[in-house]
């Protein structure tokens, strides 16, 4: 029995401010019902040995997790998780470990009652994939912009089709490349697409308007979960998440104050402390509240970085000053990139960059919002921090690195080459885009020429904010072979098709 009694407990959730269709206290007709999860099951950040597993009940209650590497849950286990209460927006999750390195692991989650212990609501199934210790094939997806420019889910176009592409795929792990939700873009309930259709938005409370309240901010991940595909894929495949601006508000930084009338908050400070919140809430990352950046290993072939460019970046301004201090990654983030870059063995160092390296990205007329300005010289502004990366890396023999991102609405390959750069003192290297899972589609952005790069590959829509039903919907896919170690890269569209590959040798 819990000391926390149930009339606390939404007491404390009614002092929140627990609002909105998705998010407000249910009504329950006994205090004998049963509990119910309300969005599905989620897995994020698998390791070797470890995964988390989230989950959401439609009341306060205590979440459990039975995992086993039997379908039918013979010889599983059952994990004791927190208690879910209106203080985390009933969401919670449990860590598992002591998982088998590189095995399909099933699990369930279910909820048991406080009025009621030993009273279970029913539980929902989940698979992932923990990494592995030893050679071994690997498989993973990414992508990003999910629910943006005013396409929500419209079951009629498919609804958040790609992710069952993406599925199945197969994947061993999602790479999800930010823009995870669209906190600032409130939904209409009908657009009319260009040749005269119809599109029908599903609507909730906190779609209708730009998320400023810690709830608001909640529903935008509890939007997500309604799509089918989205539900069916985030049961099925781990996620490592990172975070970009439209989890807060476009193009955000620290100290920011908007001029913006749709919010009654201007302070970007205390929006992005809630979206933070809501963020660590309803995504399956492990940390309560710390930091996004963070380094998952998957083997002797691949480690991936996973960078938070958010928390730590500058003002948005013409990006051309000289001051080391200032940039996107901070200094302490830039040191732990370059000293885990200096000590992976890993044949591939996969590094998560939620904003491109070589694309200028404007933040209106004289700002930008991020790496590159446009001018071809030397590095200035951010590019400098990139610089000393990719310097740091060059000079202490580090290969095999691979940028992947997201955040400019359609699919990309890039190589840069310091042949063709403003600087000479690093390795030649891949940049991936892919995106968006499901938004407007935008591009082609234009190449910054700082550090060399070469558009091999654009797949970019021919008119601004092209619908999920007009295609232009993209995912990547990577491959390495578990024998010889090769990269290969899959550039996909919202039904799977490749549109274009490489492989790169280690």
């Amino acid at each position: 029995m819990t000391a926390i009694s149930r009339r606390n407990l939404l007491r404390a959730g009614m002092a929140g401010g627990v609002a909105g269709v998705l998010l407000e206290a249910p009504a329950f007709s006994s205090a004998g019902s049963r509990p119910v999860l309300t969005h599905g099951v989620q897995s994020g950040d698998a390791t070797a040995d470890s995964a988390v597993i989230w989950a959401r009940a439609d009341r306060p209650g205590r979440l459990w997790v039975q995992a086993s590497r039997r379908p039918d849950f013979r010889g599983s286990r059952v994990v004791r998780g927190p208690l879910v209460t209106p203080e985390t927006g009933l969401t919670g999750k449990v860590r598992l470990r002591g998982l088998p390195a590189g095995e399909q692991i099933f699990y369930r989650a279910k909820v048991e009652s406080l009025d009621r212990p030993g009273l279970f609501g029913l539980p929902v199934d989940g698979t992932l994939r923990t990494a592995p210790t030893r050679r071994a094939d690997i498989r993973f997806v990414w992508t990003g912009d999910v629910a943006g420019q005013g396409w929500g889910i419209d079951p009629a176009y498919g609804g958040m089709k790609l992710f069952e592409s993406a599925r199945l795929r197969r994947p061993d792990f999602f790479l999800h490349s930010g823009d995870t939700v669209y906190a600032d873009g409130p939904l209409a309930e009908t657009v009319t697409l260009p040749d005269g259709r119809i599109w029908r938005n599903q609507l909730t409370d906190a779609k209708l308007k730009v998320a400023e309240t810690l709830d608001e901010y909640r529903g935008q991940y509890a939007y997500n979960l309604l799509d089918d595909a989205y539900k069916r894929f985030v049961a099925s495949v781990p996620q490592i998440n990172q975070w970009d601006d439209h989890e807060v508000t476009n193009n955000w930084y620290p100290g920011e104050i908007l001029d913006d009338a749709r919010y009654t908050e201007k302070r970007v400070d205390v929006l992005a402390a809630r979206a933070h919140r809501a963020y660590h809430e309803w995504t399956p990352i492990p940390s309560a509240s710390g930091p996004v950046y963070r380094k998952i290993a998957y083997g002797p072939l691949l480690d991936v970085f996973v960078l938070d460019m958010r928390t730590f970046k500058d003002v948005n301004d013409g990006n051309t000053y000289a001051d080391r201090d200032r940039g996107l990654l901070g200094a302490q983030q830039r040191r732990w990139l370059i000293d885990g870059l200096r000590h992976s063995r890993a044949t591939w160092k996969v590094i998560a960059n939620d904003l491109p390296i070589g694309l200028v990205v404007p933040d209106g007329a004289a700002a930008q919002e991020g790496v590159g300005q446009g001018d071809p010289g030397a590095p200035a502004g951010r590019e400098i921090e990139f610089a000393e990366v990719l310097r740091a890396a060059h000079r202490h023999g580090v290969t095999g690195i691979v940028f992947l991102t997201a955040d400019v609405h359609y699919t990309a390959a890039h190589h840069y080459d310091p042949a063709r750069a403003a600087v000479q003192d690093f390795t030649p290297f891949w940049e991936f885009v892919s995106g968006p899972a499901h938004a407007g589609a935008f591009g082609p952005n234009t190449l910054d020429a700082t550090f060399g790069p070469e558009a091999v590959y654009v797949h970019a829509p021919p008119v601004a904010n092209t619908s999920p039903a007009q295609g232009y919907q993209h995912f990547g896919e990577v491959e390495i072979d578990g024998r010889s170690g090769a990269l290969t890269v899959h550039l996909r569209d919202r039904d799977g098709a490749a549109l274009w590959s490489t492989t790169l040798q280690p």
